[in-house]
């Protein structure tokens, strides 16, 4: 594989990284519903239900792309007389997955209830403004039949209170928590992005040369280990250590992470893909789980940073937008940087450098979080 190959793969996957993002904004939705639905007592156990739907995902999702990706080559008696497919190898995976998007898309909209009322509709002009400038409700939003309200908020059947406006909710709680999840994110959507395309990378390149169905199964057993493991551990974890303590945990596992990129590479340049390369896959795979384990945590900060719970949904939101940047720099910026270290002349080692930097950086805002979750 060229220089000027993998530029090209490079510069794709990232064009396709930040498209995703763009058009995918069920994140920031769901986490704002899990907020609306629980309170502070049953949250972190209703988030360790949240990993069996992205276990599925993350297992299903790199088994397709791995299997069926170049399918004229892979499968010529079924595939092997379409020009189309072997035009563009990875039309047919990518073909699947949108159409799973499809079906996701429609169950949604015909199955999925408001977690808030929606009487009294505002224009989008009409919510931009009051969110700058303050609300201006008639009356106070009721509760929807499925909302807990917590405690200190009002009692059932009482009203909530008002949202607030945009400018009050920049609070040092909220700009911490913002600046500790995007620096997370920056480092986790970098880390996926490379990751794949280090392992495709020939080892004289700086990777391992491994093919596709076999990348594509080291992910999948990824996500069902990280799947069942905060399935079975996250809320007891939380108990027994808290948030803060699990979150900092999560964003320095991104160190050794990050190190055991050149020892797989050494080691196999040295004995080739043995099981000393394999159990380097192995701890960084496992510690990815760790890294994992943060999301959950900053729901919690999320919700806690908000001034009151008329106010999540726009807490959510500012902080959402600002890891939207975090997502997109990410991917972009770690897949340039990887092509730069790759190239003749250049030091190897750039794109450690790079990824040390941000890991230390997140650990750092992550100190900021607060230790007790006031919620």
């Amino acid at each position: 594989m060229s220089n000027s190959s993998c530029d090209h793969q490079f510069l794709t996957f990232s064009t396709s990284r930040i498209v995703c993002g763009a058009f995918d904004a069920s994140d920031s939705i769901v986490k704002s519903m899990l907020m609306d639905i629980t309170d502070a007592t049953n949250m972190p156990k209703a988030y360790s239900y949240i990993p069996v739907s992205l276990m599925i995902g993350n297992t299903v999702g790199p088994l397709i792309g791995g299997s069926l990706s170049q399918p004229a080559d892979r499968f010529p008696d079924i595939f092997g007389r379409s020009e189309l497919l072997k035009t563009y190898p990875y039309l047919l995976p990518c073909s699947i997955s949108a159409f799973f998007i499809s079906i996701i898309w429609l169950v949604t909209y015909i199955c999925l209830k408001e977690s808030v009322s929606t009487t009294g509709k505002t224009s989008l002009w009409e919510l931009i403004k009051k969110g700058f400038f303050g609300q201006s409700y008639s009356k106070p939003r009721q509760p929807s039949s499925n909302v807990i309200v917590d405690p200190g908020e009002g009692s059932p059947g009482k009203f909530q209170p008002k949202p607030l406006p945009l400018r009050a909710l920049l609070t040092s709680k909220v700009l911490s928590v913002t600046a500790s999840y995007t620096t997370m994110a920056l480092f986790q959507t970098g880390f996926n992005s490379v990751l794949p395309v280090f392992y495709a990378t020939p080892i004289e390149l700086g990777g391992l040369s491994l093919d596709p169905p076999r990348i594509g199964t080291l992910l999948a057993a990824s996500g069902v280990i990280h799947g069942i493991f905060q399935l079975l551990f996250y809320a007891r974890l939380h108990d027994h250590f808290g948030a803060k303590a699990i979150f900092i945990t999560g964003v320095s596992s991104g160190i050794p992470i990050v190190i055991l990129f050149p020892v797989a590479n050494a080691l196999a340049r040295a004995y080739g893909i043995g099981m000393a390369v394999w159990l380097c896959v192995a701890v960084q795979l496992t510690l990815k789980t760790s890294l994992l384990m943060c999301f959950p945590c900053i729901a919690l900060f999320i919700r806690a940073a908000a001034p009151n719970r008329a106010s999540l949904g726009t807490t959510n939101g500012i902080v959402m937008m600002a890891v939207a940047v975090g997502r997109i720099v990410g991917p972009a910026s770690a897949a340039s940087v990887f092509s730069y270290s790759l190239q003749e002349g250049h030091d190897a080692w750039s794109i450690y450098y790079f990824f040390i930097a941000i890991a230390f950086l997140a650990v750092g805002t992550a100190l900021l979080l607060p230790r007790d979750l006031n919620v």
